[in-house]
């Protein structure tokens, strides 16, 4: 089949877990035999077209433009994205597919949908609702209203784990036989020793009788680091020789840099702000635990590059980590926004080296077993050929408008 998808995000352009998801997923569909193109932002004198493992990518380049907030900017985009639809289409052909990944491309994809006449799938990676445990104001509102809307577009909309199913049909009412749940993945040689670069020091993170605690991800609320911060008065009183190291950026890095000097633990927290995969790799198979303690979690794709590592996890019990993470087999849970309990999930990882034998070995094999890109890629191309062996029914007399206006009307009493 041709594909084309439709994602804000691609690597070297990170900002989450929809880039490496986006990237796993392209190049295993290719090695299946289709046809994908990518649509995503460009800049930082990255290429407007390239080959990535057969996988060809269109990119964006900034307009001249200016917005006046984030929305006005993903208007541009989506603009900027259907003018590059139509010109691969003129040098390539038709497409049989249109795969978009959450609200960033809906309206893009909603008009190509229209215009082509082809089926439109949806990947749904998260919700306004769920990163603010609710909408508490007009631009949560307006996105959730989005998302919602990309929802009713889609033939098909495909979530990552059973927590996202059942939020989308809370939220949204969305029927159950439109939702399909395939989960993210991972390639376990990724995160060998050999992915590691030659540049990589230990030392220049942590002294050599330090044990390092590693949080890789965004640095937003809802990710929930600021609990592994309130643990480590905690953890320091069984274990004084450990190092956190966060990585990564967000909203939340001045917050975590004056809490962890609030709480009296600042020299022992180290925020590196963006690192690059080689040093990722690095810190990932060097730390003696990788501690992911969010509030939620649709899925958590860093938990899977962690067992990859042969690292392991301590994890939230919340969302898509609960279902990754099964506690004492592949990793440790502990409660939700609990700085005791993480501490005391974190102490007995770092004092039991057979528990994390047993754990590290089940987690490798579960990757391997379960989390391979190849088996999600199939997945994902069987859902494809449903959309496209089925005919177009309407759902109902009503228009889109006037359901969007009710749903709007529900989301307000709610909020």
């Amino acid at each position: 089949m041709k594909i084309l998808m439709l994602s804000w995000e691609y690597p070297p352009k990170i900002v989450g877990g929809l880039a490496p998801h986006v990237h796993g997923l392209t190049g295993e569909l290719v090695r299946l035999g289709h046809e994908v193109h990518v649509i995503t932002q460009g800049g930082d004198d990255l290429p407007e077209e390239e080959n990535d493992r057969g996988v060809t990518v269109h990119r964006i380049q900034p307009a001249g433009l200016w917005s006046l907030d984030f929305i006005g900017y993903i208007h541009h985009l989506n603009f900027h994205f259907v003018e590059k639809a139509i010109a691969i289409e003129k040098r390539f052909g038709p497409f049989d597919i249109i795969h978009s990944h959450d609200w960033l491309a809906a309206f893009s994809a909603r008009l190509l949908k229209q215009s082509w006449n082809k089926p439109l799938v949806a990947t749904i990676h998260a919700t306004e609702w769920g990163r603010h445990n609710g909408l508490h104001n007009d631009l949560h509102r307006y996105i959730s209203q989005i998302e919602w809307w990309l929802c009713y577009e889609a033939k098909k909309i495909i979530v990552c784990s059973q927590h996202m199913r059942g939020e989308l049909e809370r939220i949204f009412q969305i029927p159950g036989d439109k939702l399909d749940i395939i989960p993210n993945g991972v390639h376990p040689a990724d995160f060998h020793a050999d992915k590691v670069g030659d540049n990589f020091r230990r030392s220049d993170f942590a002294a050599d009788h330090e044990k390092i605690i590693f949080y890789v991800g965004r640095l937003v609320w809802e990710k929930g680091i600021q609990v592994l911060i309130q643990a480590l008065p905690e953890l320091l009183q069984q274990q004084p020789y450990v190092k956190v190291i966060i990585a990564g950026t967000g909203t939340q890095m001045n917050y975590l840099r004056h809490l962890s000097h609030r709480m009296g633990v600042g020299e022992k927290v180290m925020l590196t702000g963006y690192i690059d995969d080689s040093t990722k790799v690095g810190l990932m198979r060097t730390a003696d635990v990788a501690v992911f303690p969010s509030y939620y979690e649709p899925f958590g794709i860093v938990a899977l590059e962690a067992m990859a590592a042969e690292t392991p996890v301590v994890a939230s019990d919340t969302g898509g980590l609960s279902e990754i993470i099964h506690h004492g087999r592949n990793g440790l849970k502990a409660y939700v926004n609990q700085p005791s309990s993480l501490a005391q999930q974190i102490h007995r990882v770092l004092s039991d080296p057979g528990l994390v034998d047993y754990m590290v070995r089940n987690a490798y094999q579960e990757v391997q077993d379960v989390y391979a890109w190849s088996a999600i890629a199939e997945k994902t191309a069987s859902v494809y050929e449903q959309v496209f062996e089925q005919p177009d029914v309407k759902p109902s007399n009503v228009h889109p408008i006037d359901l969007g206006r009710k749903r709007l009307a529900q989301l307000l009493q709610r909020a």
